[in-house]
């Protein structure tokens, strides 16, 4: 989703005074929360046959389509995938005109309107290209809004554990698809690394992985400080803020970096850095899947990344 923000605010520079409405799950509701210039309202999607994210309710299916035909968008815009399950039903949300992506030679409720599913092509630039096939501009730049009630939170939290900005490293080993972690072992030596450096080491995750969260603290000897659990979205936005670096498996947090400009490495087992690597390899280096059982090529790419820092801060 935080990909998807650049679309979002192409869209809304395009047409400033529409309600623009985003169809997603009920967890999506944060992002137009905390994107509110862009987005409007979330109108949850129940579900449809053959979609992986969540289950699916025909009852409230059929609600769904009769409040979409009630409200007759504009425009409707399919961003999620190749449409070969979705574009069907699209045509069935009563909206003036349809865009999106389509497969090739799959059904297209407007062919004029629809691109094929771009597969080269990285996230971000992905849905940027359906919006330049409407004639609509955007910049890839990520960002990530961080409230005054959610730094003051920041501040309690790095009070307490004595971080100073500038002076610690975040290690994020967990995702949720465990195929994308890198080991606990793996973690622990580059957080043995960071030490050395001189820097405090915190860890950061959801309840969920604790334990991978104890396995490094315990390789440490305790030196590594457990924030696990202890930062809400937007208190973990901020503590990335104030990093020094990033070292994370490929997931969520490794946009929210490249939104604030904190310098990253990002750990790919299982996924495709051409689609989902930052965008900006100055700052952000990723480690392809080749490096997975190579920490001392890793630790090089820290080392790499912690002295462009060092020149961003001399400048």
């Amino acid at each position: 989703m935080l990909c998807a923000v650049p679309a979002f605010r192409a869209l809304r520079k395009r047409w400033p005074r529409a309600r623009i409405s985003l169809v997603g799950l009920p967890w999506q509701r944060e992002i137009v929360e905390r994107f509110p210039e862009y987005l409007d309202e979330l109108i949850v999607f129940p579900g449809y046959p053959g979609l992986p994210e969540q289950g699916h309710d025909l009852a409230a299916l059929t609600a769904f389509l009769e409040e979409m035909n009630r409200r007759s968008f504009d425009l409707l815009l399919q961003m999620h995938g190749n449409g070969s399950i979705l574009n069907p039903l699209l045509a069935l949300c009563g909206a003036k005109k349809i865009a999106g992506f389509s497969a090739p030679d799959a059904y297209r409720p407007d062919a004029g309107m629809f691109i094929d599913y771009p597969e080269d092509l990285h996230e971000i630039e992905r849905l940027l290209a359906l919006l330049r096939h409407l004639g609509i501009d955007g910049e890839p730049t990520l960002e990530f809004p961080i409230s005054e009630d959610e730094r003051l939170e920041f501040y309690r939290l790095a009070n307490r554990h004595k971080l100073r900005a500038g002076g610690y490293a975040c290690l994020h080993p967990g995702a949720r698809d465990p195929v994308r972690r890198w080991s606990s072992e793996n973690f622990s030596e580059v957080a043995r690394h960071l030490l050395a450096c001189g820097l405090q080491v915190v860890v950061t995750g959801t309840p969920a992985e604790a334990r991978i969260a104890e396995q490094i603290v315990a390789a440490t000897d305790g030196r590594v400080v457990n924030l696990v659990g202890e930062t809400s979205l937007g208190m973990l936005a901020a503590l990335i803020d104030n990093a020094r670096v990033l070292v994370c498996n490929d997931t969520g947090v490794s946009h929210v970096a490249a939104a604030r400009g904190t310098p990253s490495v990002v750990l790919f087992t299982a996924s495709d850095p051409a689609r989902w690597a930052p965008l900006d390899q100055t700052l952000h280096l990723p480690a392809p899947p080749d490096l997975n059982h190579d920490v001392s090529r890793v630790l090089t790419l820290v080392n790499t990344v912690l002295a462009r820092r060092d020149d961003k801060q001399a400048l």
